[in-house]
């Protein structure tokens, strides 16, 4: 199974050192008790570790358990062995959650706890969550909001992300932004879009 994993800038995670390109085992995966850990979502990587502070690998997982869990709040998954692949940056992981979302939403897909909106929707989470959309996305505390597509918006919480991508006619990305919700230069509970490059009240 493929995933997204954070670690410390020095490649740890809750002690445990890894390396790039190396495979590691566990004799037990217990969800947030044992075993190693990673997302199927790229940003749920975010409530873990701070994106200005770590450092994100995709990951490859195997005896996931269970195949893989149902969670309500985020994608987070358990196994007993996982192998480090190559580093991912920020924007590649924006990127890689529109592919992610794109491919996980459909007419049948519409589990409003999951927070995923289709064209011209809206998305809402709360603290902590993650809401991605094609028209508006609003986050509580520390959560991330996502929004592609043309004349899209975002707002979120104190902590929370917020990541603007602007489409061009043929659905390409023309450009985008992502901006940490200060409280100062990015205002909280505060609705913003991508104008010429740079986050703006809406």
């Amino acid at each position: 199974m493929k995933a997204f994993k954070a670690f410390n800038k020095d490649m740890t995670c809750r002690g445990f050192q890894f390396e790039e390109g190396k495979e590691y085992v566990e004799e037990r995966a217990d969800l947030c008790k044992s075993g190693f850990h990673a997302c199927l979502a790229p940003l749920d990587t975010f409530r873990y570790y701070e994106p200005g502070s770590s450092v994100f690998h995709k990951v490859e997982l195997d005896e996931v358990s269970p195949k893989p869990p149902k969670r309500e709040d985020d994608s987070k998954v358990c196994a007993k062995k996982i192998k480090v692949g190559a580093s991912v940056s920020i924007g590649e992981m924006v990127k890689a959650q529109f592919e992610f979302v794109k491919s996980n939403t459909t007419t049948a897909y519409t589990d409003p706890k999951l927070a995923n909106a289709g064209y011209r929707g809206a998305a809402n989470a709360g603290d902590c969550g993650a809401a991605v959309s094609r028209g508006s996305s609003a986050v509580g505390k520390n959560g991330v909001a996502v929004a592609r597509g043309a004349e899209v918006k975002a707002k979120g919480g104190l902590g929370s992300i917020l990541i603007i991508a602007a489409e061009n006619n043929d659905g390409s990305i023309e450009d985008w932004k992502a901006a940490f919700v200060d409280g100062e230069t990015i205002k909280a509970d505060t609705w913003y879009k991508l104008m010429d490059g740079e986050l703006v009240e809406a």
